[in-house]
């Protein structure tokens, strides 16, 4: 009788796992330094980025196979603590990486496309926001005036910041009740020196759906940024 047991919930469990779901994402890079390199997927649970399946890079291609859920997921490339690249996983759904010197992309769904639009947009501002240093440069060369050269270029990166921050808020509004809105706001915010609000913030709240406002990375930011701004306060 307990062979019997035994023997139904191996089949039990057998099954279970038979049918578990794998994701199938194909990689390629183009980059030579990277050959041999590990890479890892990994995506926000538990209060942290936790890591789902890992690669190496052989040959310039790699695999991510393990156990996906069958949901949507915000992503992230990894190799070391270096995150690479975003990307949105739909359970099983088959996904293409691609590593360039000049671009990272993903394909494969819907909202992926969505992202890379939204990143390629961007690029160009943050190419000129990096481009005013080496244009300080040549016109302290050229012999501008100290005053006019800050003038100048300030003026300049306020309005190309002015235009990136509005174009992040749109994007996190238009898509609020999916995953791209708060994995976006997770870029954008771990970029801040330590969990913060301000205005940008502030409206995103606002006008955050339930979708959005549930979001577990969404939810402790939140709350630190809340408790960091009582601090400041006191």
């Amino acid at each position: 009788m307990m062979k019997r047991l035994l023997y139904l919930v191996s089949a039990v469990l057998l099954g279970l796992t038979s049918c578990q779901q794998k994701m199938d994402i194909q990689g390629k890079s183009s980059i030579p330094e990277l050959e041999g390199r590990m890479l890892f997927l990994r995506v926000y649970a538990d209060g942290d980025l936790q890591t789902l399946d890992s690669a190496e890079i052989i040959h310039g291609k790699f695999h991510f196979e393990g156990p996906v859920k069958d949901t949507t997921q915000m992503a992230f490339l990894f190799m070391g603590n270096e995150s690479l690249m975003p990307l949105v996983l739909n359970g099983a759904t088959p996904l293409e990486i691609s590593i360039s010197e000049n671009e990272r992309k993903v394909t494969g769904t819907a909202l992926n496309d969505t992202l890379y639009a939204f990143i390629r947009r961007k690029s160009v501002i943050d190419r000129a926001l990096a481009e005013i240093p080496r244009r300080e440069s040549q016109m302290i060369f050229e012999g501008y005036d100290h005053d006019e050269i800050v003038m100048q270029l300030s003026q300049e990166a306020g309005i190309q910041q002015a235009k990136e921050d509005e174009m992040i808020t749109r994007f996190i509004k238009d898509n609020m009740d999916n995953v791209l809105a708060p994995g976006v706001f997770m870029i954008v915010t771990s970029n801040f020196p330590y969990p913060m609000l301000n205005p940008q913030i502030e409206e995103l709240v606002t006008l955050g759906s339930p979708t959005f406002l549930n979001d577990a990375y969404v939810q402790e930011f939140l709350r630190m940024a809340r408790e960091n701004m009582e601090k400041m306060n006191e």
